[in-house]
């Protein structure tokens, strides 16, 4: 795996204009050390990451001065050029944020200067009237706004000009947005501008302070008058459809901020946005000011998409949590569900159903909030026999299974607040026989399993309720459950509640007994139901557990692999017919057949599962303790080869990259690569040849481990270490037993060995090459294929050449090319001849399969830099034209060139017999076998 490189941080260099830079020439000195000169060359370099670096140290400097500088014109300019450089910056540039922290710590008697310069320069940002720049002042008075004191102070002083700026921007940008009626790509710019203008407004109230106060709110001052503007252009963005969702969405939260932030008196808040949301305003009682600027939303016809956004920003812009708005808040509260009841069945376009969702979701959390202290009245109106709830619920029981998964999951979240109201409104009742609750788990269990939404709530239910409940009304739920398991579409949900509902009993059973006899009702209602899948299920229910639902079990209750292995041993054991352990009146097939993995099937996949995530500390403990090797090998021979492939999974598969393997456990692998070569199943032999390279791939980390316990440890720290045995010692059984390994697949290729047996053979030991590598520098190697090939084993592989399947030649092929040079058994001069003549012979040959076998001959010949010496004899004339060109050619580009110009010669003598007798050529010497041997060795060539 290759080393990520970590990415450089890019930084745009800040500049300045001609007139600061002429300022701080003017200011610098010679040395180049004061405030100016430094600043001069910050702003000289290209490098923004300099920059930064420079830009602390200025300001480091600013920080040394004392009050004598205070009138200094050095400072006074620099602070100015400094305030004009952040003003210049982009947003997301960093140095602006390195400027703001860093500016935050000038001493106090530089702050009023500062002030006034960041205010001067911010006044000149307010004064533009370029509408395509006005995004850049937005960003810059959020900036200002955000963790930096002194542009927090600057807004302070120019509140009235910033928010005059904000009233007339949006209205520029909005006529702006109208005239390109069309082009979408102009209005979606000038969109994203006024969604930043709407936010930055908002910023504004909620973080100057100059608003915390009733001094400004006289309908004579120019800021009370741009807020009345604000807001009138806000409720104008609310009502309008042309806009985007989003910048409805956010108007309708800036109209409830401004409202909040206007109204006098601040309890009278919720009377008035509960008439706006019922289009019941009373005029005569109702202020002028608001009545002007929310003409558009107190008429009588407002749209749906308005009522739902004033909804949510009744919502999230109102104090629902500290109880101070009484009993108008509780009115308020269910007059927005009453509103929102109402859209949910008028509503019908996606993104209004989606916003719909999670204002329902912020409704019901606010309810939460205001339960907690409310009235008799309102735990009235909400508790789960109220027409609201009721309400809730038919919204859940509609959308459960909407296409939109954000959407199922408000209504999640919905049902479990649903189920905490209730909850709330009943304190102190008996929640065990509470009929609202009973009623419901009652009705939920009644639903067909193939309703989706039925998991979600069930889940709600236990994780609030308890699994007691549910399985008081019927105990066989987990059997249910599983049951559907087979259903792919059905399986992540039915995994979860299965996890869900394990973990509460089990936490319920534990806290409730007094002993560990609780361990045995859990195992009974949970674990037998699996088992009886795991042995008797179908093949897409058995696979389905052991992947999704397997797993978690193990992970939430590690103690319950023993009482597993324990009964599925048992069982495996037994006669068919025999009663067993399991509570259950038929038993299971004992091992198993071709058919079926029987209880010894659902035994592998569970040890093998539980391997994998963890839970088996080391294989040799787990053949002591929990299972026999005599047992391991009855599944690596099982007539049914997904107890082979779980079985070989058992022996191969660790959570732990660098886990020992034991020596039973290479006994055992040797023992399943006997008897499983030939398999008939291509997907079995993939599988079989993946797992085999991770155990390869661990005996190759473990070893790198012994090494270097080996190297720099102690020989009696390595026996506190490996008590069983020194790494030594280790090494050499990796090393015996690789060797076994590959003996074990040479034999497999001898002459006629099935198509199967080759595949398998080659691919393992290409697996062997790869995860062990010619060693290099420090790293050591346990084990080299190239040491054990000999002269017969690769004549074997060579032979392979011969098979009527091309994939065993191109693995053969691709073997060969892996070993080292020294591999090759022979030199002289008489194989080479005899081998290249043989594929002269072949590439004539009428059998098709023939001139393949040549092609890769002649291919291995090339790259193994193997050709005869007669070769060179017969183009001597023509290689005696062209030998200073080939010295600055590679071995390979010189070889197939020879090779090549051996096969035009043969072809074009052919061609000539050709001419004469078709019939003669297609009978002795056919072309297109020398053809397919020169296209075969150009494909080889890298022509890159």
């Amino acid at each position: 795996m290759g080393v990520k490189k970590k990415k450089s941080m890019q930084v745009a260099a800040l500049t300045i204009c001609h007139q600061d830079r002429e300022t701080l020439r003017s200011f610098a000195d010679r040395e180049g050390k004061n405030l100016a000169s430094l600043l001069l060359h910050c702003v000289q370099l290209t490098d923004g990451v300099s920059q930064i670096c420079s830009i602390k140290q200025i300001v480091l400097l600013l920080e040394k001065k004392d009050k004598n500088d205070m009138c200094d014109p050095l400072i006074q300019s620099c602070l100015d050029i400094l305030a004009g450089i952040y003003l210049s910056l982009s947003l997301k540039n960093p140095l602006k944020k390195v400027l703001a922290s860093s500016l935050n710590g000038l001493p106090e008697f530089l702050m009023t200067e500062a002030v006034s310069s960041f205010t001067c320069r911010l006044q000149e940002e307010l004064n533009t009237t370029d509408l395509y720049s006005y995004r850049k002042v937005f960003d810059n008075v959020s900036s200002c706004i955000e963790n930096f004191n002194l542009g927090r102070e600057s807004i302070n002083k120019l509140l009235e000009n910033v928010l005059h700026f904000l009233q007339k921007s949006l209205i520029e940008i909005l006529e702006e947005n109208r005239k390109f009626t069309g082009n979408h790509i102009v209005q979606t710019q000038l969109m994203n501008d006024l969604l930043v203008g709407i936010r930055v407004s908002m910023m504004l109230i909620q973080k100057v302070h100059s608003f915390q106060g009733n001094f400004w709110k006289t309908s004579s001052t120019p800021l009370w008058q741009s807020m009345c503007g604000l807001l009138s252009i806000f409720t104008k963005f609310l009502s309008d459809d042309d806009l985007l969702q989003t910048i409805q969405s956010t108007s309708g939260l800036a109209v409830t901020l401004f409202i909040k932030t206007m109204f006098d008196p601040p309890e009278k808040i919720p009377v008035l946005m509960s008439s706006l949301l019922l289009c019941s305003v009373d005029r005569t009682s109702t202020p002028e000011w608001f009545m002007n600027s929310c003409r558009s939303v107190c008429c009588a016809e407002v749209s749906g998409s308005a009522l739902l956004f004033l909804c949510q920003g009744a919502l999230a812009m109102l104090d629902w949590q500290s109880g101070s708005m009484g009993l108008p808040g509780e009115a308020l509260l269910l007059d927005i569900a009453k509103v929102l009841f109402t859209l949910s069945s008028r509503i019908k376009e996606t993104t209004l159903e989606m916003f719909l969702s999670r204002i329902l979701t912020s409704w019901t959390t606010s309810a939460i909030y205001v339960l907690e202290s409310s009235s008799p009245s309102l735990k009235n109106s909400l508790n789960g026999n109220s027409g609201i709830v009721e309400r809730l619920l038919e919204y859940v029981y509609t959308h459960w299974e909407h296409p939109l998964d954000a959407l199922r999951h408000q209504t999640k979240i919905i049902f479990t607040n649903l189920l905490q109201m209730h909850q709330l409104t009943m304190e102190g009742a008996d929640l065990d026989n509470d009929p609202f609750l009973l009623g419901l788990t009652q009705s939920i269990l009644q639903l067909e399993w193939h309703v989706k939404g039925k998991y979600i709530c069930l889940g709600c239910l236990v994780e609030r309720i308890g699994i007691e409940h549910i399985l008081a009304v019927d105990k066989t739920i987990p059997s249910q459950i599983l049951e559907v398991m087979g259903d792919q579409s059905l399986v992540p949900y039915a995994s979860d509640l299965l996890e869900t509902m394990f973990k509460n009993h089990k936490s319920h059973l534990k806290s409730q007994a007094a002993d560990n006899t609780w361990i045995d009702q859990l195992h009974e209602t949970w674990i037998s139901p699996l088992l009886l899948i795991l042995c008797e299920g179908n093949l897409n229910q058995k696979s389905y557990v052991i992947d999704y639902y397997l797993p978690k079990l193990l992970n939430c209750s590690p103690q319950s692999l023993s009482y597993m292995v324990k009964i599925l041993q048992t069982s495996a054991d037994a006669k068919i017919g025999k009663n067993m352990i399991f509570r259950f009146k038929q038993s299971f097939p004992s091992l198993g057949s071709c058919h079926n993995r029987g209880a010894l099937g659902a035994l592998m996949a569970c040890l093998r599962t539980a391997r994998a995530h963890g839970h088996l500390q080391s294989a040799t403990d787990t053949w002591q303790s929990l299972v026999s090797s005599a047992r391991i090998k009855q599944g690596l021979i099982h007539q049914h080869h997904q107890v082979r492939i779980d079985s070989l999974g058992l022996l191969c598969e660790s959570n732990r990259s660098t886990e020992l393997v034991s020596t039973e456990e290479m006994e055992l692998i040797q023992f399943f690569i006997t008897y499983n070569l030939n398999n008939q199943s291509p997907g079995v032999r993939q599988q079989i040849c993946s797992l085999l390279k991770k155990l390869f791939c661990r005996i190759q980390e473990s070893s790198q481990v012994l090494y270097k316990l080996e190297r720099n440890v102690s020989r009696h720290e390595l026996e506190i270490k490996l008590p069983r045995q020194h790494p030594s010692v280790c090494l050499q059984e990796y090393k015996n037993f690789m060797s076994s390994i590959c003996s074990t697949l040479f034999e497999a290729l001898f002459p006629g060995s099935s198509y199967p047996t080759r595949f398998s053979a080659l691919t393992i030991l290409d697996s062997i090459v790869d995860v062990f590598p010619v060693p290099e520098g420090k790293i050591q190697t346990v084990y080299q294929l190239s040491h054990d090939v000999d002269t017969g084993r690769f004549q074997k592989l060579l032979e392979c050449f011969t098979s009527t399947f091309e994939e065993v030649k191109s693995l053969a092929f691709d073997l060969l090319m892996k070993l080292t040079k020294t591999v090759v058994p022979f030199q002289d001069s008489e194989k080479q001849q005899g081998l290249f003549q043989a594929a002269l012979e072949l590439s004539t040959s009428t059998k098709p399969h023939d001139c393949v076998t040549a092609s890769y001959l002649l291919n291995f010949l090339i790259w193994r830099d193997a050709l005869p010496s007669s070769l060179l004899g017969c183009l001597q004339t023509q290689q005696a034209t062209c030998r200073d060109a080939d010295k600055s050619a590679s071995v390979v580009e010189r070889n197939t060139l020879m090779v090549l110009k051996c096969l035009l010669k043969n072809l074009e003598a052919e061609v000539a017999q050709a001419e004469k007798s078709l019939l003669q050529a297609a009978v002795s010497f056919p072309m297109y076998g020398r053809v397919h041997c020169i296209t075969g060795a150009l494909q080889k060539l890298p022509l890159k």
